[in-house]
């Protein structure tokens, strides 16, 4: 069978391992990123660096994207030379990112009308290990024909690959994912604070709650960062967060639908961001906490 050729931009945190593990399953790569030395990497592994985002697009059947937020999304697709100037009925367009779902629809329907290409929508959860890993979860929004079409190409990065909806459908189950990252995020630093203070040893936390009903991922990964202060080379970063978490209150306005923890999840990250920690750990929620936070 001849693989589709791809045409992966964003290479990021998160587009540098999923590319890596698109050349390991045979997949012909062209890469391009905004930030161009940051394709040297994948450019060692075996994929081809577009001269132009333009040429990109001229050589691909499918245009992956993993970008780093909904503007950005517009501006690559819509920008001048952009996906849309360049892209051609046969084509699809795969959105890695996590995106506005309101936007992502309003998107959808502007490149179908421009050019005859449709939308898939398939935001990731799994972070980098995830992505190195070829274990993320993926949650597409799209018509049925274009996610089944997408699937075989998604497969080496995924456990799972569901299908939720129309166009738009993937972006709010990724929000509701964050919704639930976010809040435990927040809860933990307030917990691992709240032990340090009664003179509990935290970096035992993990131990001893393993297994319970507070056990979870994000708990495993924070808390003993929050515990150590290890807040170096974060494999995640507040901001995106952040990011998610103002989506989701936007969404909840649209459908009328409360938010109120999600809501101040992102009000307590926005105070750390305001404070110069957007491009922290997410486990840096927890020296708000801390008498000797003092910065």
């Amino acid at each position: 069978m001849t693989h589709p050729r791809l045409g992966f931009i964003g290479i990021g945190l998160m587009g540098d391992p999923m590319t890596r593990r698109l050349l390991g399953a045979g997949f012909d790569v062209t890469v391009w990123n905004r930030s161009a030395d940051k394709t040297a990497g994948v450019a060692e592994a075996g994929a081809r660096v577009a001269g132009s985002l333009g040429e990109l697009v001229d050589e691909a059947d499918v245009i992956l994207l993993c970008l780093a937020n909904t503007a950005v999304v517009e501006a690559v697709v819509f920008g001048e030379d952009g996906v849309a100037a360049r892209a051609r009925p046969g084509q699809r367009l795969v959105d890695l990112s996590s995106s506005d779902p309101a936007a992502t629809r309003d998107f959808a329907a502007r490149l179908e009308a421009a050019c005859g290409v449709p939308w898939v929508d398939a935001p990731v959860s799994g972070g980098v290990a995830g992505a190195e890993a070829g274990e993320l979860a993926i949650m597409c929004g799209g018509a049925e024909q274009d996610v089944e079409a997408v699937r075989p190409l998604l497969e080496p990065l995924a456990a799972r690959l569901t299908r939720m909806g129309p166009v738009g459908s993937g972006q709010v189950t990724k929000v509701c994912n964050q919704m639930i990252v976010g809040c435990q995020a927040a809860v933990i630093a307030e917990m691992v604070a709240l032990a340090e203070a009664s003179g509990v040893d935290a970096t035992r936390l993990t131990e001893a709650l393993a297994g319970g009903f507070a056990d979870s991922r994000p708990f495993r990964i924070l808390a003993p960062r929050m515990a150590t202060r290890d807040f170096a080379a974060p494999p995640w970063h507040l901001r995106t967060l952040l990011k998610d978490l103002d989506m989701a209150v936007a969404q909840s306005g649209r459908v009328t639908s409360a938010t109120p923890m999600s809501a101040l999840a992102a009000q307590l990250m926005r105070a750390q961001a305001a404070r110069g920690r957007g491009e922290a750990d997410p486990a840096i929620l927890v020296e708000a906490y801390r008498p000797d936070d003092a910065d």
